[in-house]
């Protein structure tokens, strides 16, 4: 008996192809590639899948400075007794590949089509509006009618229009008073091929950060820890590693502590019933800082994002159990290859 790890950072555009079988764009293919040992800073004694063992085991050794003995590729797995597996997130591909490798611990595909509902951006909206609270902030809302965008620019001035399912900066486009005829396709292909578009009021941004959670699978949901991160142009970059007091003091400056903690406790109160019976795993939901006006310097936007799957903000906060404070993690391209680089501060 056990449990296999597996890093598929692919999965949100797996997720909205929906196919079993599914070809990822080359950066995501590259990325796990790359970075497939992640899981082993935190799969114990279990088996971690990668593409490279060799390499796996080096580059996990440059990070962590230690070894480990439970990496395999895909020609091992009809050998292994797997009975549980944790991917970075379900998906018809991920399922259609493992059954072709000979491990049958998966979903059905009835339980990967409700993962993906709950993927959906519409349960952001909802959970945004569950978050009202004095000193928050933001507006979202589906829409099935390009004249429903159209409406909101007139409105709003500046929106943001999100696709119901894509990866991280790719199905997100920023509209500043009058819409172009690439941003205009965009979005009609997006109705056409997803059924509508999510709709947001534009805030400007002071900064990134998020809280990462599990679900028991049972309506329960625990916080696991603050994830303070940053992007470029809507791509993840690279989180802050820290003790929880560091990172709370950090969000403390803009934003009031017992805030935080209405928010947190009402998304697990209002979450763990929704997932019961429908999804057991790690889960983040995405905030920012918002520029305030008057007695308000400070804002928060309690829900930009939820990533109903493992995030960077889960690697984050392993690897600062394990003493790794006053040091930021990054994601680095260059010479054709991403490396995780954690760095002092």
């Amino acid at each position: 008996m056990a449990t296999l790890h597996i890093f598929n950072p692919e999965h949100d555009i797996a997720l909205a192809a929906n196919l079993s079988n599914f070809t990822s764009p080359h950066a995501g293919r590259q990325l796990r590639h790359d970075l497939g040992y992640l899981p082993a800073i935190w799969a114990s004694e279990d088996y971690v899948l990668v593409e490279d063992v060799e390499a796996a085991q080096r580059d996990l050794a440059r990070v962590m400075h230690r070894g480990f003995d439970g990496f395999v590729d895909k020609h091992q797995l009809a050998k292994l007794n797997i009975t549980h597996v944790e991917p970075w997130g379900w998906d018809l591909a991920l399922r259609s590949f493992l059954l072709r490798y000979g491990v049958t611990a998966v979903p059905t595909e009835e339980e990967i089509a409700m993962i993906r509902d709950l993927s959906h951006r519409k349960y952001a909206v909802d959970l945004l509006r569950e978050l009202e609270f004095e000193g928050t902030i933001g507006e979202s809302w589906q829409a099935d009618l390009m004249a429903e965008v159209e409406q909101a620019l007139r409105i709003y001035q500046q929106i943001v229009i999100k696709a119901p399912w894509s990866s991280s900066g790719r199905g997100i486009r920023f509209i500043d008073k009058e819409l172009n005829e690439y941003q205009r396709r965009w979005i009609q292909n997006v109705i056409a091929s997803q059924g509508s578009v999510v709709i947001e009021s534009f805030c400007h941004k002071v900064k990134d950060f998020g809280m990462e959670f599990e679900s028991d699978g049972q309506g329960h949901v625990r916080c696991l820890g603050l994830s303070i991160f940053h992007t470029q142009n809507g791509a993840y970059i690279g989180n802050i590693l820290a003790s929880e007091e560091e990172k709370q003091e950090m969000i403390n400056r803009y934003i009031p502590e017992e805030l935080l903690t209405s928010v947190k406790e009402k998304i697990c109160a209002y979450l763990g019933p929704l997932y019961r019976d429908q999804y057991a795993g790690p889960f983040g939901v995405d905030m920012m800082v918002v520029k305030g006006e008057g007695n308000h310097r400070f804002l928060l936007n309690p829900c930009v994002e939820i990533n109903l799957r493992r995030t960077m903000g889960h690697v984050a906060l392993a690897l600062s159990k394990q003493c790794l404070s006053d040091h930021v993690m990054r994601v680095e391209y260059s010479d054709n290859t991403y490396k995780l680089k954690i760095k002092q501060i």
